[in-house]
C-alpha cells in the first residue's frame, strides 16, 4: 500500500516499513509499486519532490509503461523536474 499523505514530505520522515529501501529488504521487490523501485535507482528527489513523486511523475509521462520509460534517453529524461545527468544515466542503465 502506497503511503499517500507521505508523498508531501521525505521519505526520511515515513515510517520505516513505508520506506522504498526498507520495503524491499523486509517484503522483498514484489512488494513494491513501479515507482517505488525506480524510486530506489533515483536515490532522491528534488527539492520539493520525494524520489517517489519524481518517479510517479516519469512513469506518468509514459503511461506507467516502463518499457516506453526504456525508449527515454538521457536528455529526454533530463528535462524532468529533479532529473540530472546522473539521475538520467541511472535511469538508462537500469533499463
Amino acid at each position: 500500500m502506497e503511503n499517500e499523505s507521505a508523498s508531501l514530505s521525505s521519505i526520511k520522515s515515513w515510517a520505516e516499513a513505508d520506506r522504498p529501501r526498507e520495503k524491499l529488504l523486509l517484503k522483498g521487490k514484489e512488494a513494491l509499486s513501479d515507482a517505488e523501485l525506480l524510486a530506489i535507482i533515483l536515490g532522491s528527489g528534488s527539492g520539493s519532490e520525494s524520489a517517489v513523486d519524481v518517479a510517479k511523475n516519469l512513469l506518468h509521462s509514459t503511461q506507467n509503461s516502463l518499457l516506453e520509460l526504456a525508449k527515454r534517453d538521457v536528455n529526454a529524461l533530463k528535462k524532468f523536474k529533479g532529473i540530472g545527468d546522473a539521475k538520467a544515466v541511472a535511469i538508462v542503465a537500469a533499463m
